[in-house]
């Protein structure tokens, strides 16, 4: 179950690609043995927070601190020490494609540890039974599944023994039954190893599976956060009644539903009008407009 103890802080945070605004005073806190699923729709900043948090991008402003440390105050020795306490699940499984699935999962092992050849064997052998795959331990990536590819990077993700795991859309291109089971893995390592999961996903029968809390992303800023049971009260919500929710819970209700109409495609077609016609953008910026040709 979550503890009080909060592994991941995060404050005001502010990125910036150029002219470009991407995530707008962001502020989180996630507490030790809780799975927080992130979503929001296409563009939302949902990746580019992911990349702050382990480290991929610097904030323009603002703070990160990752058990308890702030990681833009890190050396490069501090930062790698600190990367050693948590794992990444990329979308694809991100395996080496030349290494079998055992060597995959020694990799970090070998890489930052001084254990004996022996030990490691073992830990590898622990952790592909952890998300059952030890009998495919000396097959390449391209001899298994998609689904088992997930599995292998999530065994690789927990060589180190994490306090904290990151998922980039972990349910991505898998059938529902693959999906299901990786659900099930994630619930079962937050569950049985007290491990912090954070999860990036837009699959909503994945995230009401798995998070204990859930955050909701639009246009850069934090639109609500809240446990999965207010998320899932407002989903439920009858037509008649979403009408009386706020403008910001209306874009939750449209998101969480998969609704064609609502507050988000109408501003979409509404910004997207504006930048044509305009040349600016929603925040007033000058945008590059394309030249047209006459056609005949």
């Amino acid at each position: 179950m979550p503890t009080d103890e909060i592994r991941i802080s995060v404050r005001d945070l502010v990125k910036k690609f150029g002219s470009q605004t991407v995530l707008t005073g962001v502020t989180l806190d996630i507490k030790a043995g809780e799975t927080i699923v992130i979503m929001g729709g296409s563009g939302c900043g949902k990746t580019t927070l992911l990349r702050l948090l382990i480290g991929s991008h610097q904030p323009t402003s603002g703070t990160i601190s990752l058990l308890g440390q702030d990681i833009a105050s890190l050396d490069g020795d501090g930062f790698d020490a600190l990367k050693k306490q948590f794992g990444i699940l990329f979308q694809s499984g991100a395996l080496f494609q030349s290494m079998s699935v055992g060597d995959n999962v020694a990799l970090p092992l070998q890489e930052n540890t001084d254990l004996a050849p022996e030990t490691i064997e073992m830990i590898v052998k622990m952790k592909l039974e952890l998300v059952g795959l030890r009998q495919h331990a000396n097959k390449l990536p391209s001899q298994i599944s998609g689904g088992m590819m997930k599995r292998a990077g999530l065994a690789r993700a927990m060589a180190m023994d994490p306090k904290i795991l990151f998922y980039d859309e972990p349910s991505a291109g898998l059938d529902p039954v693959t999906s299901a089971e990786i659900d099930q893995l994630i619930l079962e390592l937050t569950r049985n190893f007290g491990v912090t999961s954070v999860v990036v996903t837009h699959e909503m029968d994945s995230a009401f599976t798995i998070a204990d809390r859930m955050v909701m992303l639009d246009g850069g800023r934090v639109l609500m956060v809240d446990k999965r049971e207010e998320f899932d009260r407002i989903r439920k919500l009858p037509e008649s009644e979403a009408k009386n929710l706020s403008e910001d819970q209306q874009i939750v209700y449209q998101f969480l539903r998969g609704a064609a109409d609502g507050p988000i495609t109408r501003r979409r077609s509404a910004d997207d009008y504006r930048e044509d016609l305009l040349g600016i953008d929603a925040q007033g910026n000058d945008i590059v407009s394309g030249t047209h040709s006459a056609r005949r």
